[in-house]
């Protein structure tokens, strides 16, 4: 490696895992580079989350970061870990400085049928990073009345009441930008052309008249004047329609879709469509910024359960192969700019070692269930071994 990549380590279990994937898979073969910045929640706490902010700014920097998963504290965390405050989403507060879109897509094992068996092609949720509920102001509400008020630059007043509250009840204000919907519209369309896939947008406009249908507008305008032509020109092609609409058309689909969503939307539904190909750990993640920065990071949490079972000395069969592929994504992506091949060619053969152990009957426990395949026999690894088993078949 000529140039670093940022390296964010996370908490719990996933954080044992990161080190065990650096020391079996990592260092043997690579000579890492990394600008290291621990983000697990007691340091977090420490510097008072100064240091996620360092490392959102690092990546801007460097260009290509990989992350371990990582706690956002409720008021449970803050009991348990002796925290200052409640600290906000780390997640959050990156998306917020790269202001990038989030491209969630499954691993396909050769043996785990989705439980959407017409799903023979990857869905790839394109989730927009910025704003809406994650950047919401929210409170409790009494008796009396509630408004939302502009006020411009030149000095001008808007009000517009929202609800009159005749008992208890709650409040949320949410925003979004013209600036950052563009970004998210021109990443969804450019990573169509370059994965060469149609492209699905949806949400609810029908209802939320101006919120919603602002970011219709935006998608339209953009795609009519910089992409309409390009995208007819790769064979592929861009729709909007209601969410709804296009949950329903999902179920049906054969896949091979890449379907942007707001940022609660892709939240939510990037599980949903994760599950029905088979596990949440499987499940690819990177965030894309519109100047050419890249983040990768496993689409799950931190497996508290798995944490504590391995604190009390007992066995663990946590499924690493999203945070597997967060290494191999932001490896190949480093060695792609640097126009480095050996790492390219590394992360490949380390993705296709993962794919064969599992395809060869040796798993961790939550792909039990899931695979079946004539003429192998499904076999339980603890964690650590299943990543010994990856480190035979690199071939």
């Amino acid at each position: 490696m000529t140039t670093p990549i940022v390296e964010m380590d996370g908490d719990e279990m996933t954080r044992i895992i990161w080190k065990w994937i650096k020391d079996i898979l990592i260092l043997p073969y690579v000579d890492l580079k990394s600008e290291y910045y621990d983000l697990g929640l007691p340091y977090r706490d420490e510097t008072n989350d100064q240091v996620t902010i360092d490392s959102a700014n690092a990546t801007l920097k460097y260009g290509v970061a990989i992350k371990c998963a990582t706690i956002t504290p409720n008021a449970q965390r803050v009991e348990e870990y002796n925290l200052k405050e409640m600290w906000k989403s780390p997640n959050g507060t990156i998306r917020a400085v790269l202001d990038g879109t989030v491209f969630r897509a499954p691993v396909l094992v050769d043996g785990i049928t989705p439980y959407i068996p017409t799903w023979t092609k990857p869905i790839t949720i394109a989730r927009h990073a910025y704003g809406d509920i994650y950047k919401a102001v929210d409170t409790r509400a009494g008796k009396g009345k509630a408004e939302l008020v502009f006020n411009n630059i030149d000095g001008k007043e808007e009000r517009i009441e929202v609800f009159e509250f005749k008992d208890n009840g709650i409040l949320c204000g949410m925003h979004n930008t013209d600036k950052s919907i563009e970004n998210f519209a021109k990443s969804c369309f450019n990573y169509a052309l370059d994965q060469k896939m149609p492209l699905w947008f949806a949400t609810k406009d029908t209802i939320s008249k101006r919120y919603d249908h602002r970011f219709k507008d935006i998608f339209n305008e953009i795609y009519e004047n910089e992409y309409k032509e390009k995208f007819e020109k790769a064979g592929i092609y861009y729709m909007y329609t209601l969410i709804d609409d296009v949950v329903a058309r999902i179920v049906r689909s054969e896949g091979g879709i890449i379907w942007a969503c707001k940022n609660y939307d892709g939240d939510v539904l990037s599980d949903m469509v994760a599950t029905v190909y088979g596990s949440l750990a499987m499940m690819t993640s990177v965030l894309v910024s519109p100047t050419g920065v890249f983040e990768y990071e496993a689409a799950h949490g931190t497996v508290t359960k798995h944490y504590y079972n391995y604190l009390k000395g007992e066995s663990t069969s946590t499924n690493p192969v999203a945070t597997i592929f967060a290494w191999t994504g932001g490896l190949r992506k480093r060695g792609e700019l640097d126009g480095n091949k050996e790492l390219m060619e590394f992360a490949d053969k380390l993705e296709k070692a993962t794919l064969k152990t599992i395809e060869e009957g040796n798993m961790t426990g939550d792909l039990i269930p899931l695979f079946k395949k004539e003429g192998v026999v499904n076999k339980k690894l603890e964690t650590k071994a299943f990543l010994e088993a990856i480190a035979k078949n690199i071939a």
